[in-house]
């Protein structure tokens, strides 16, 4: 696996540092699946998991999604992979799934994701939409992206060693 991950700052105001580190994290994933055949992206990790480093990319295009386009920019707007009668579907459905299409529609939803985050004043900016009554800063968003990446990258680096023995961080 080659590392071509951009380091975050060691020092840096709380913005830049916020997406250095969730870009560090996206470029992590992208890592995790570099170099993999579509069978080999497929792979499933143990059952009964369905769990498997094209899941991930599907279930991250719709958390980017979710957060940025959805709640933060209020945007009506369902998921991309999954939905309300298959709410796994982002991991269930990957046996015949495209990964040419998941990594272009992953990669569409970081740009729309960035666009939002930039279009916002602050970190103090609140979400347009509630979840359950309840309006997000994007700080806290912002947060929650980097520590939703980094649980999932530590699937991707089981799934990984699994499918080819290779290691890293």
């Amino acid at each position: 696996m080659t590392d071509t991950r951009i380091d975050p700052p060691v020092t840096a105001g709380e913005r830049a540092m916020l997406r250095a580190w969730l870009d560090y994290h996206r470029q992590t994933l992208a890592a995790k699946c570099a170099g993999l055949t579509e069978e080999q992206l497929r792979l499933r990790s143990v059952p009964p998991s369905s769990m498997s480093l094209l899941g991930l990319v599907r279930h991250m295009a719709d958390v980017e999604r979710a957060w940025f386009r959805r709640r933060l920019n209020g945007e009506d707007l369902g998921g991309i992979y999954y939905s309300d009668d298959d709410p796994d579907g982002e991991f269930d459905n990957v046996d015949t799934a495209s990964a040419e299409e998941a990594f272009a529609t992953w990669h569409a939803e970081i740009e729309h994701a960035r666009a939002a985050e930039e279009a916002c004043a602050d970190l103090d900016a609140m979400t347009k939409t509630d979840r359950q009554g309840v309006h997000y800063s994007l700080r806290w968003i912002m947060c929650h992206m980097v520590e939703e990446y980094a649980r999932h990258n530590g699937h991707a680096d089981l799934l990984r060693e699994r499918i080819d023995g290779a290691t890293g961080e």
